[in-house]
């Protein structure tokens, strides 16, 4: 599902508000979800699943190319895990 599909479903399902309004809202949520996660922060949807960032250190890597030794710079990943209610109704 892309966000444009996203927003037709919520407006079919909300009359009161416009397409352009529903479009508003889920960037509203979706710009407020990437702030917290930019700022370390753990997102938690019941039902749904939760989001955090993962950090990585810094490491040594090699290039299977040219088998060069390089070095990997640390990172932050955001990394999202599948609540339980999600999971089992997905394997039903």
């Amino acid at each position: 599902m892309i966000k444009s599909s996203l927003v037709e479903k919520v407006a079919e399902k909300v009359k009161n508000f416009t397409k352009r309004d529903v479009e508003i809202i889920v960037d509203a949520i979706l710009d407020n979800m990437k702030d917290s996660l930019v700022k370390g922060e753990k997102i938690e949807i019941r039902g749904f699943g939760s989001f955090k960032v993962k950090k990585h250190k810094a490491r040594k890597g090699r290039n299977p190319k040219t088998g060069e030794d390089i070095d990997i710079l640390a990172k932050r990943t955001p990394f999202f895990k599948v609540g339980k209610e999600l999971k089992e109704r997905i394997n039903k």
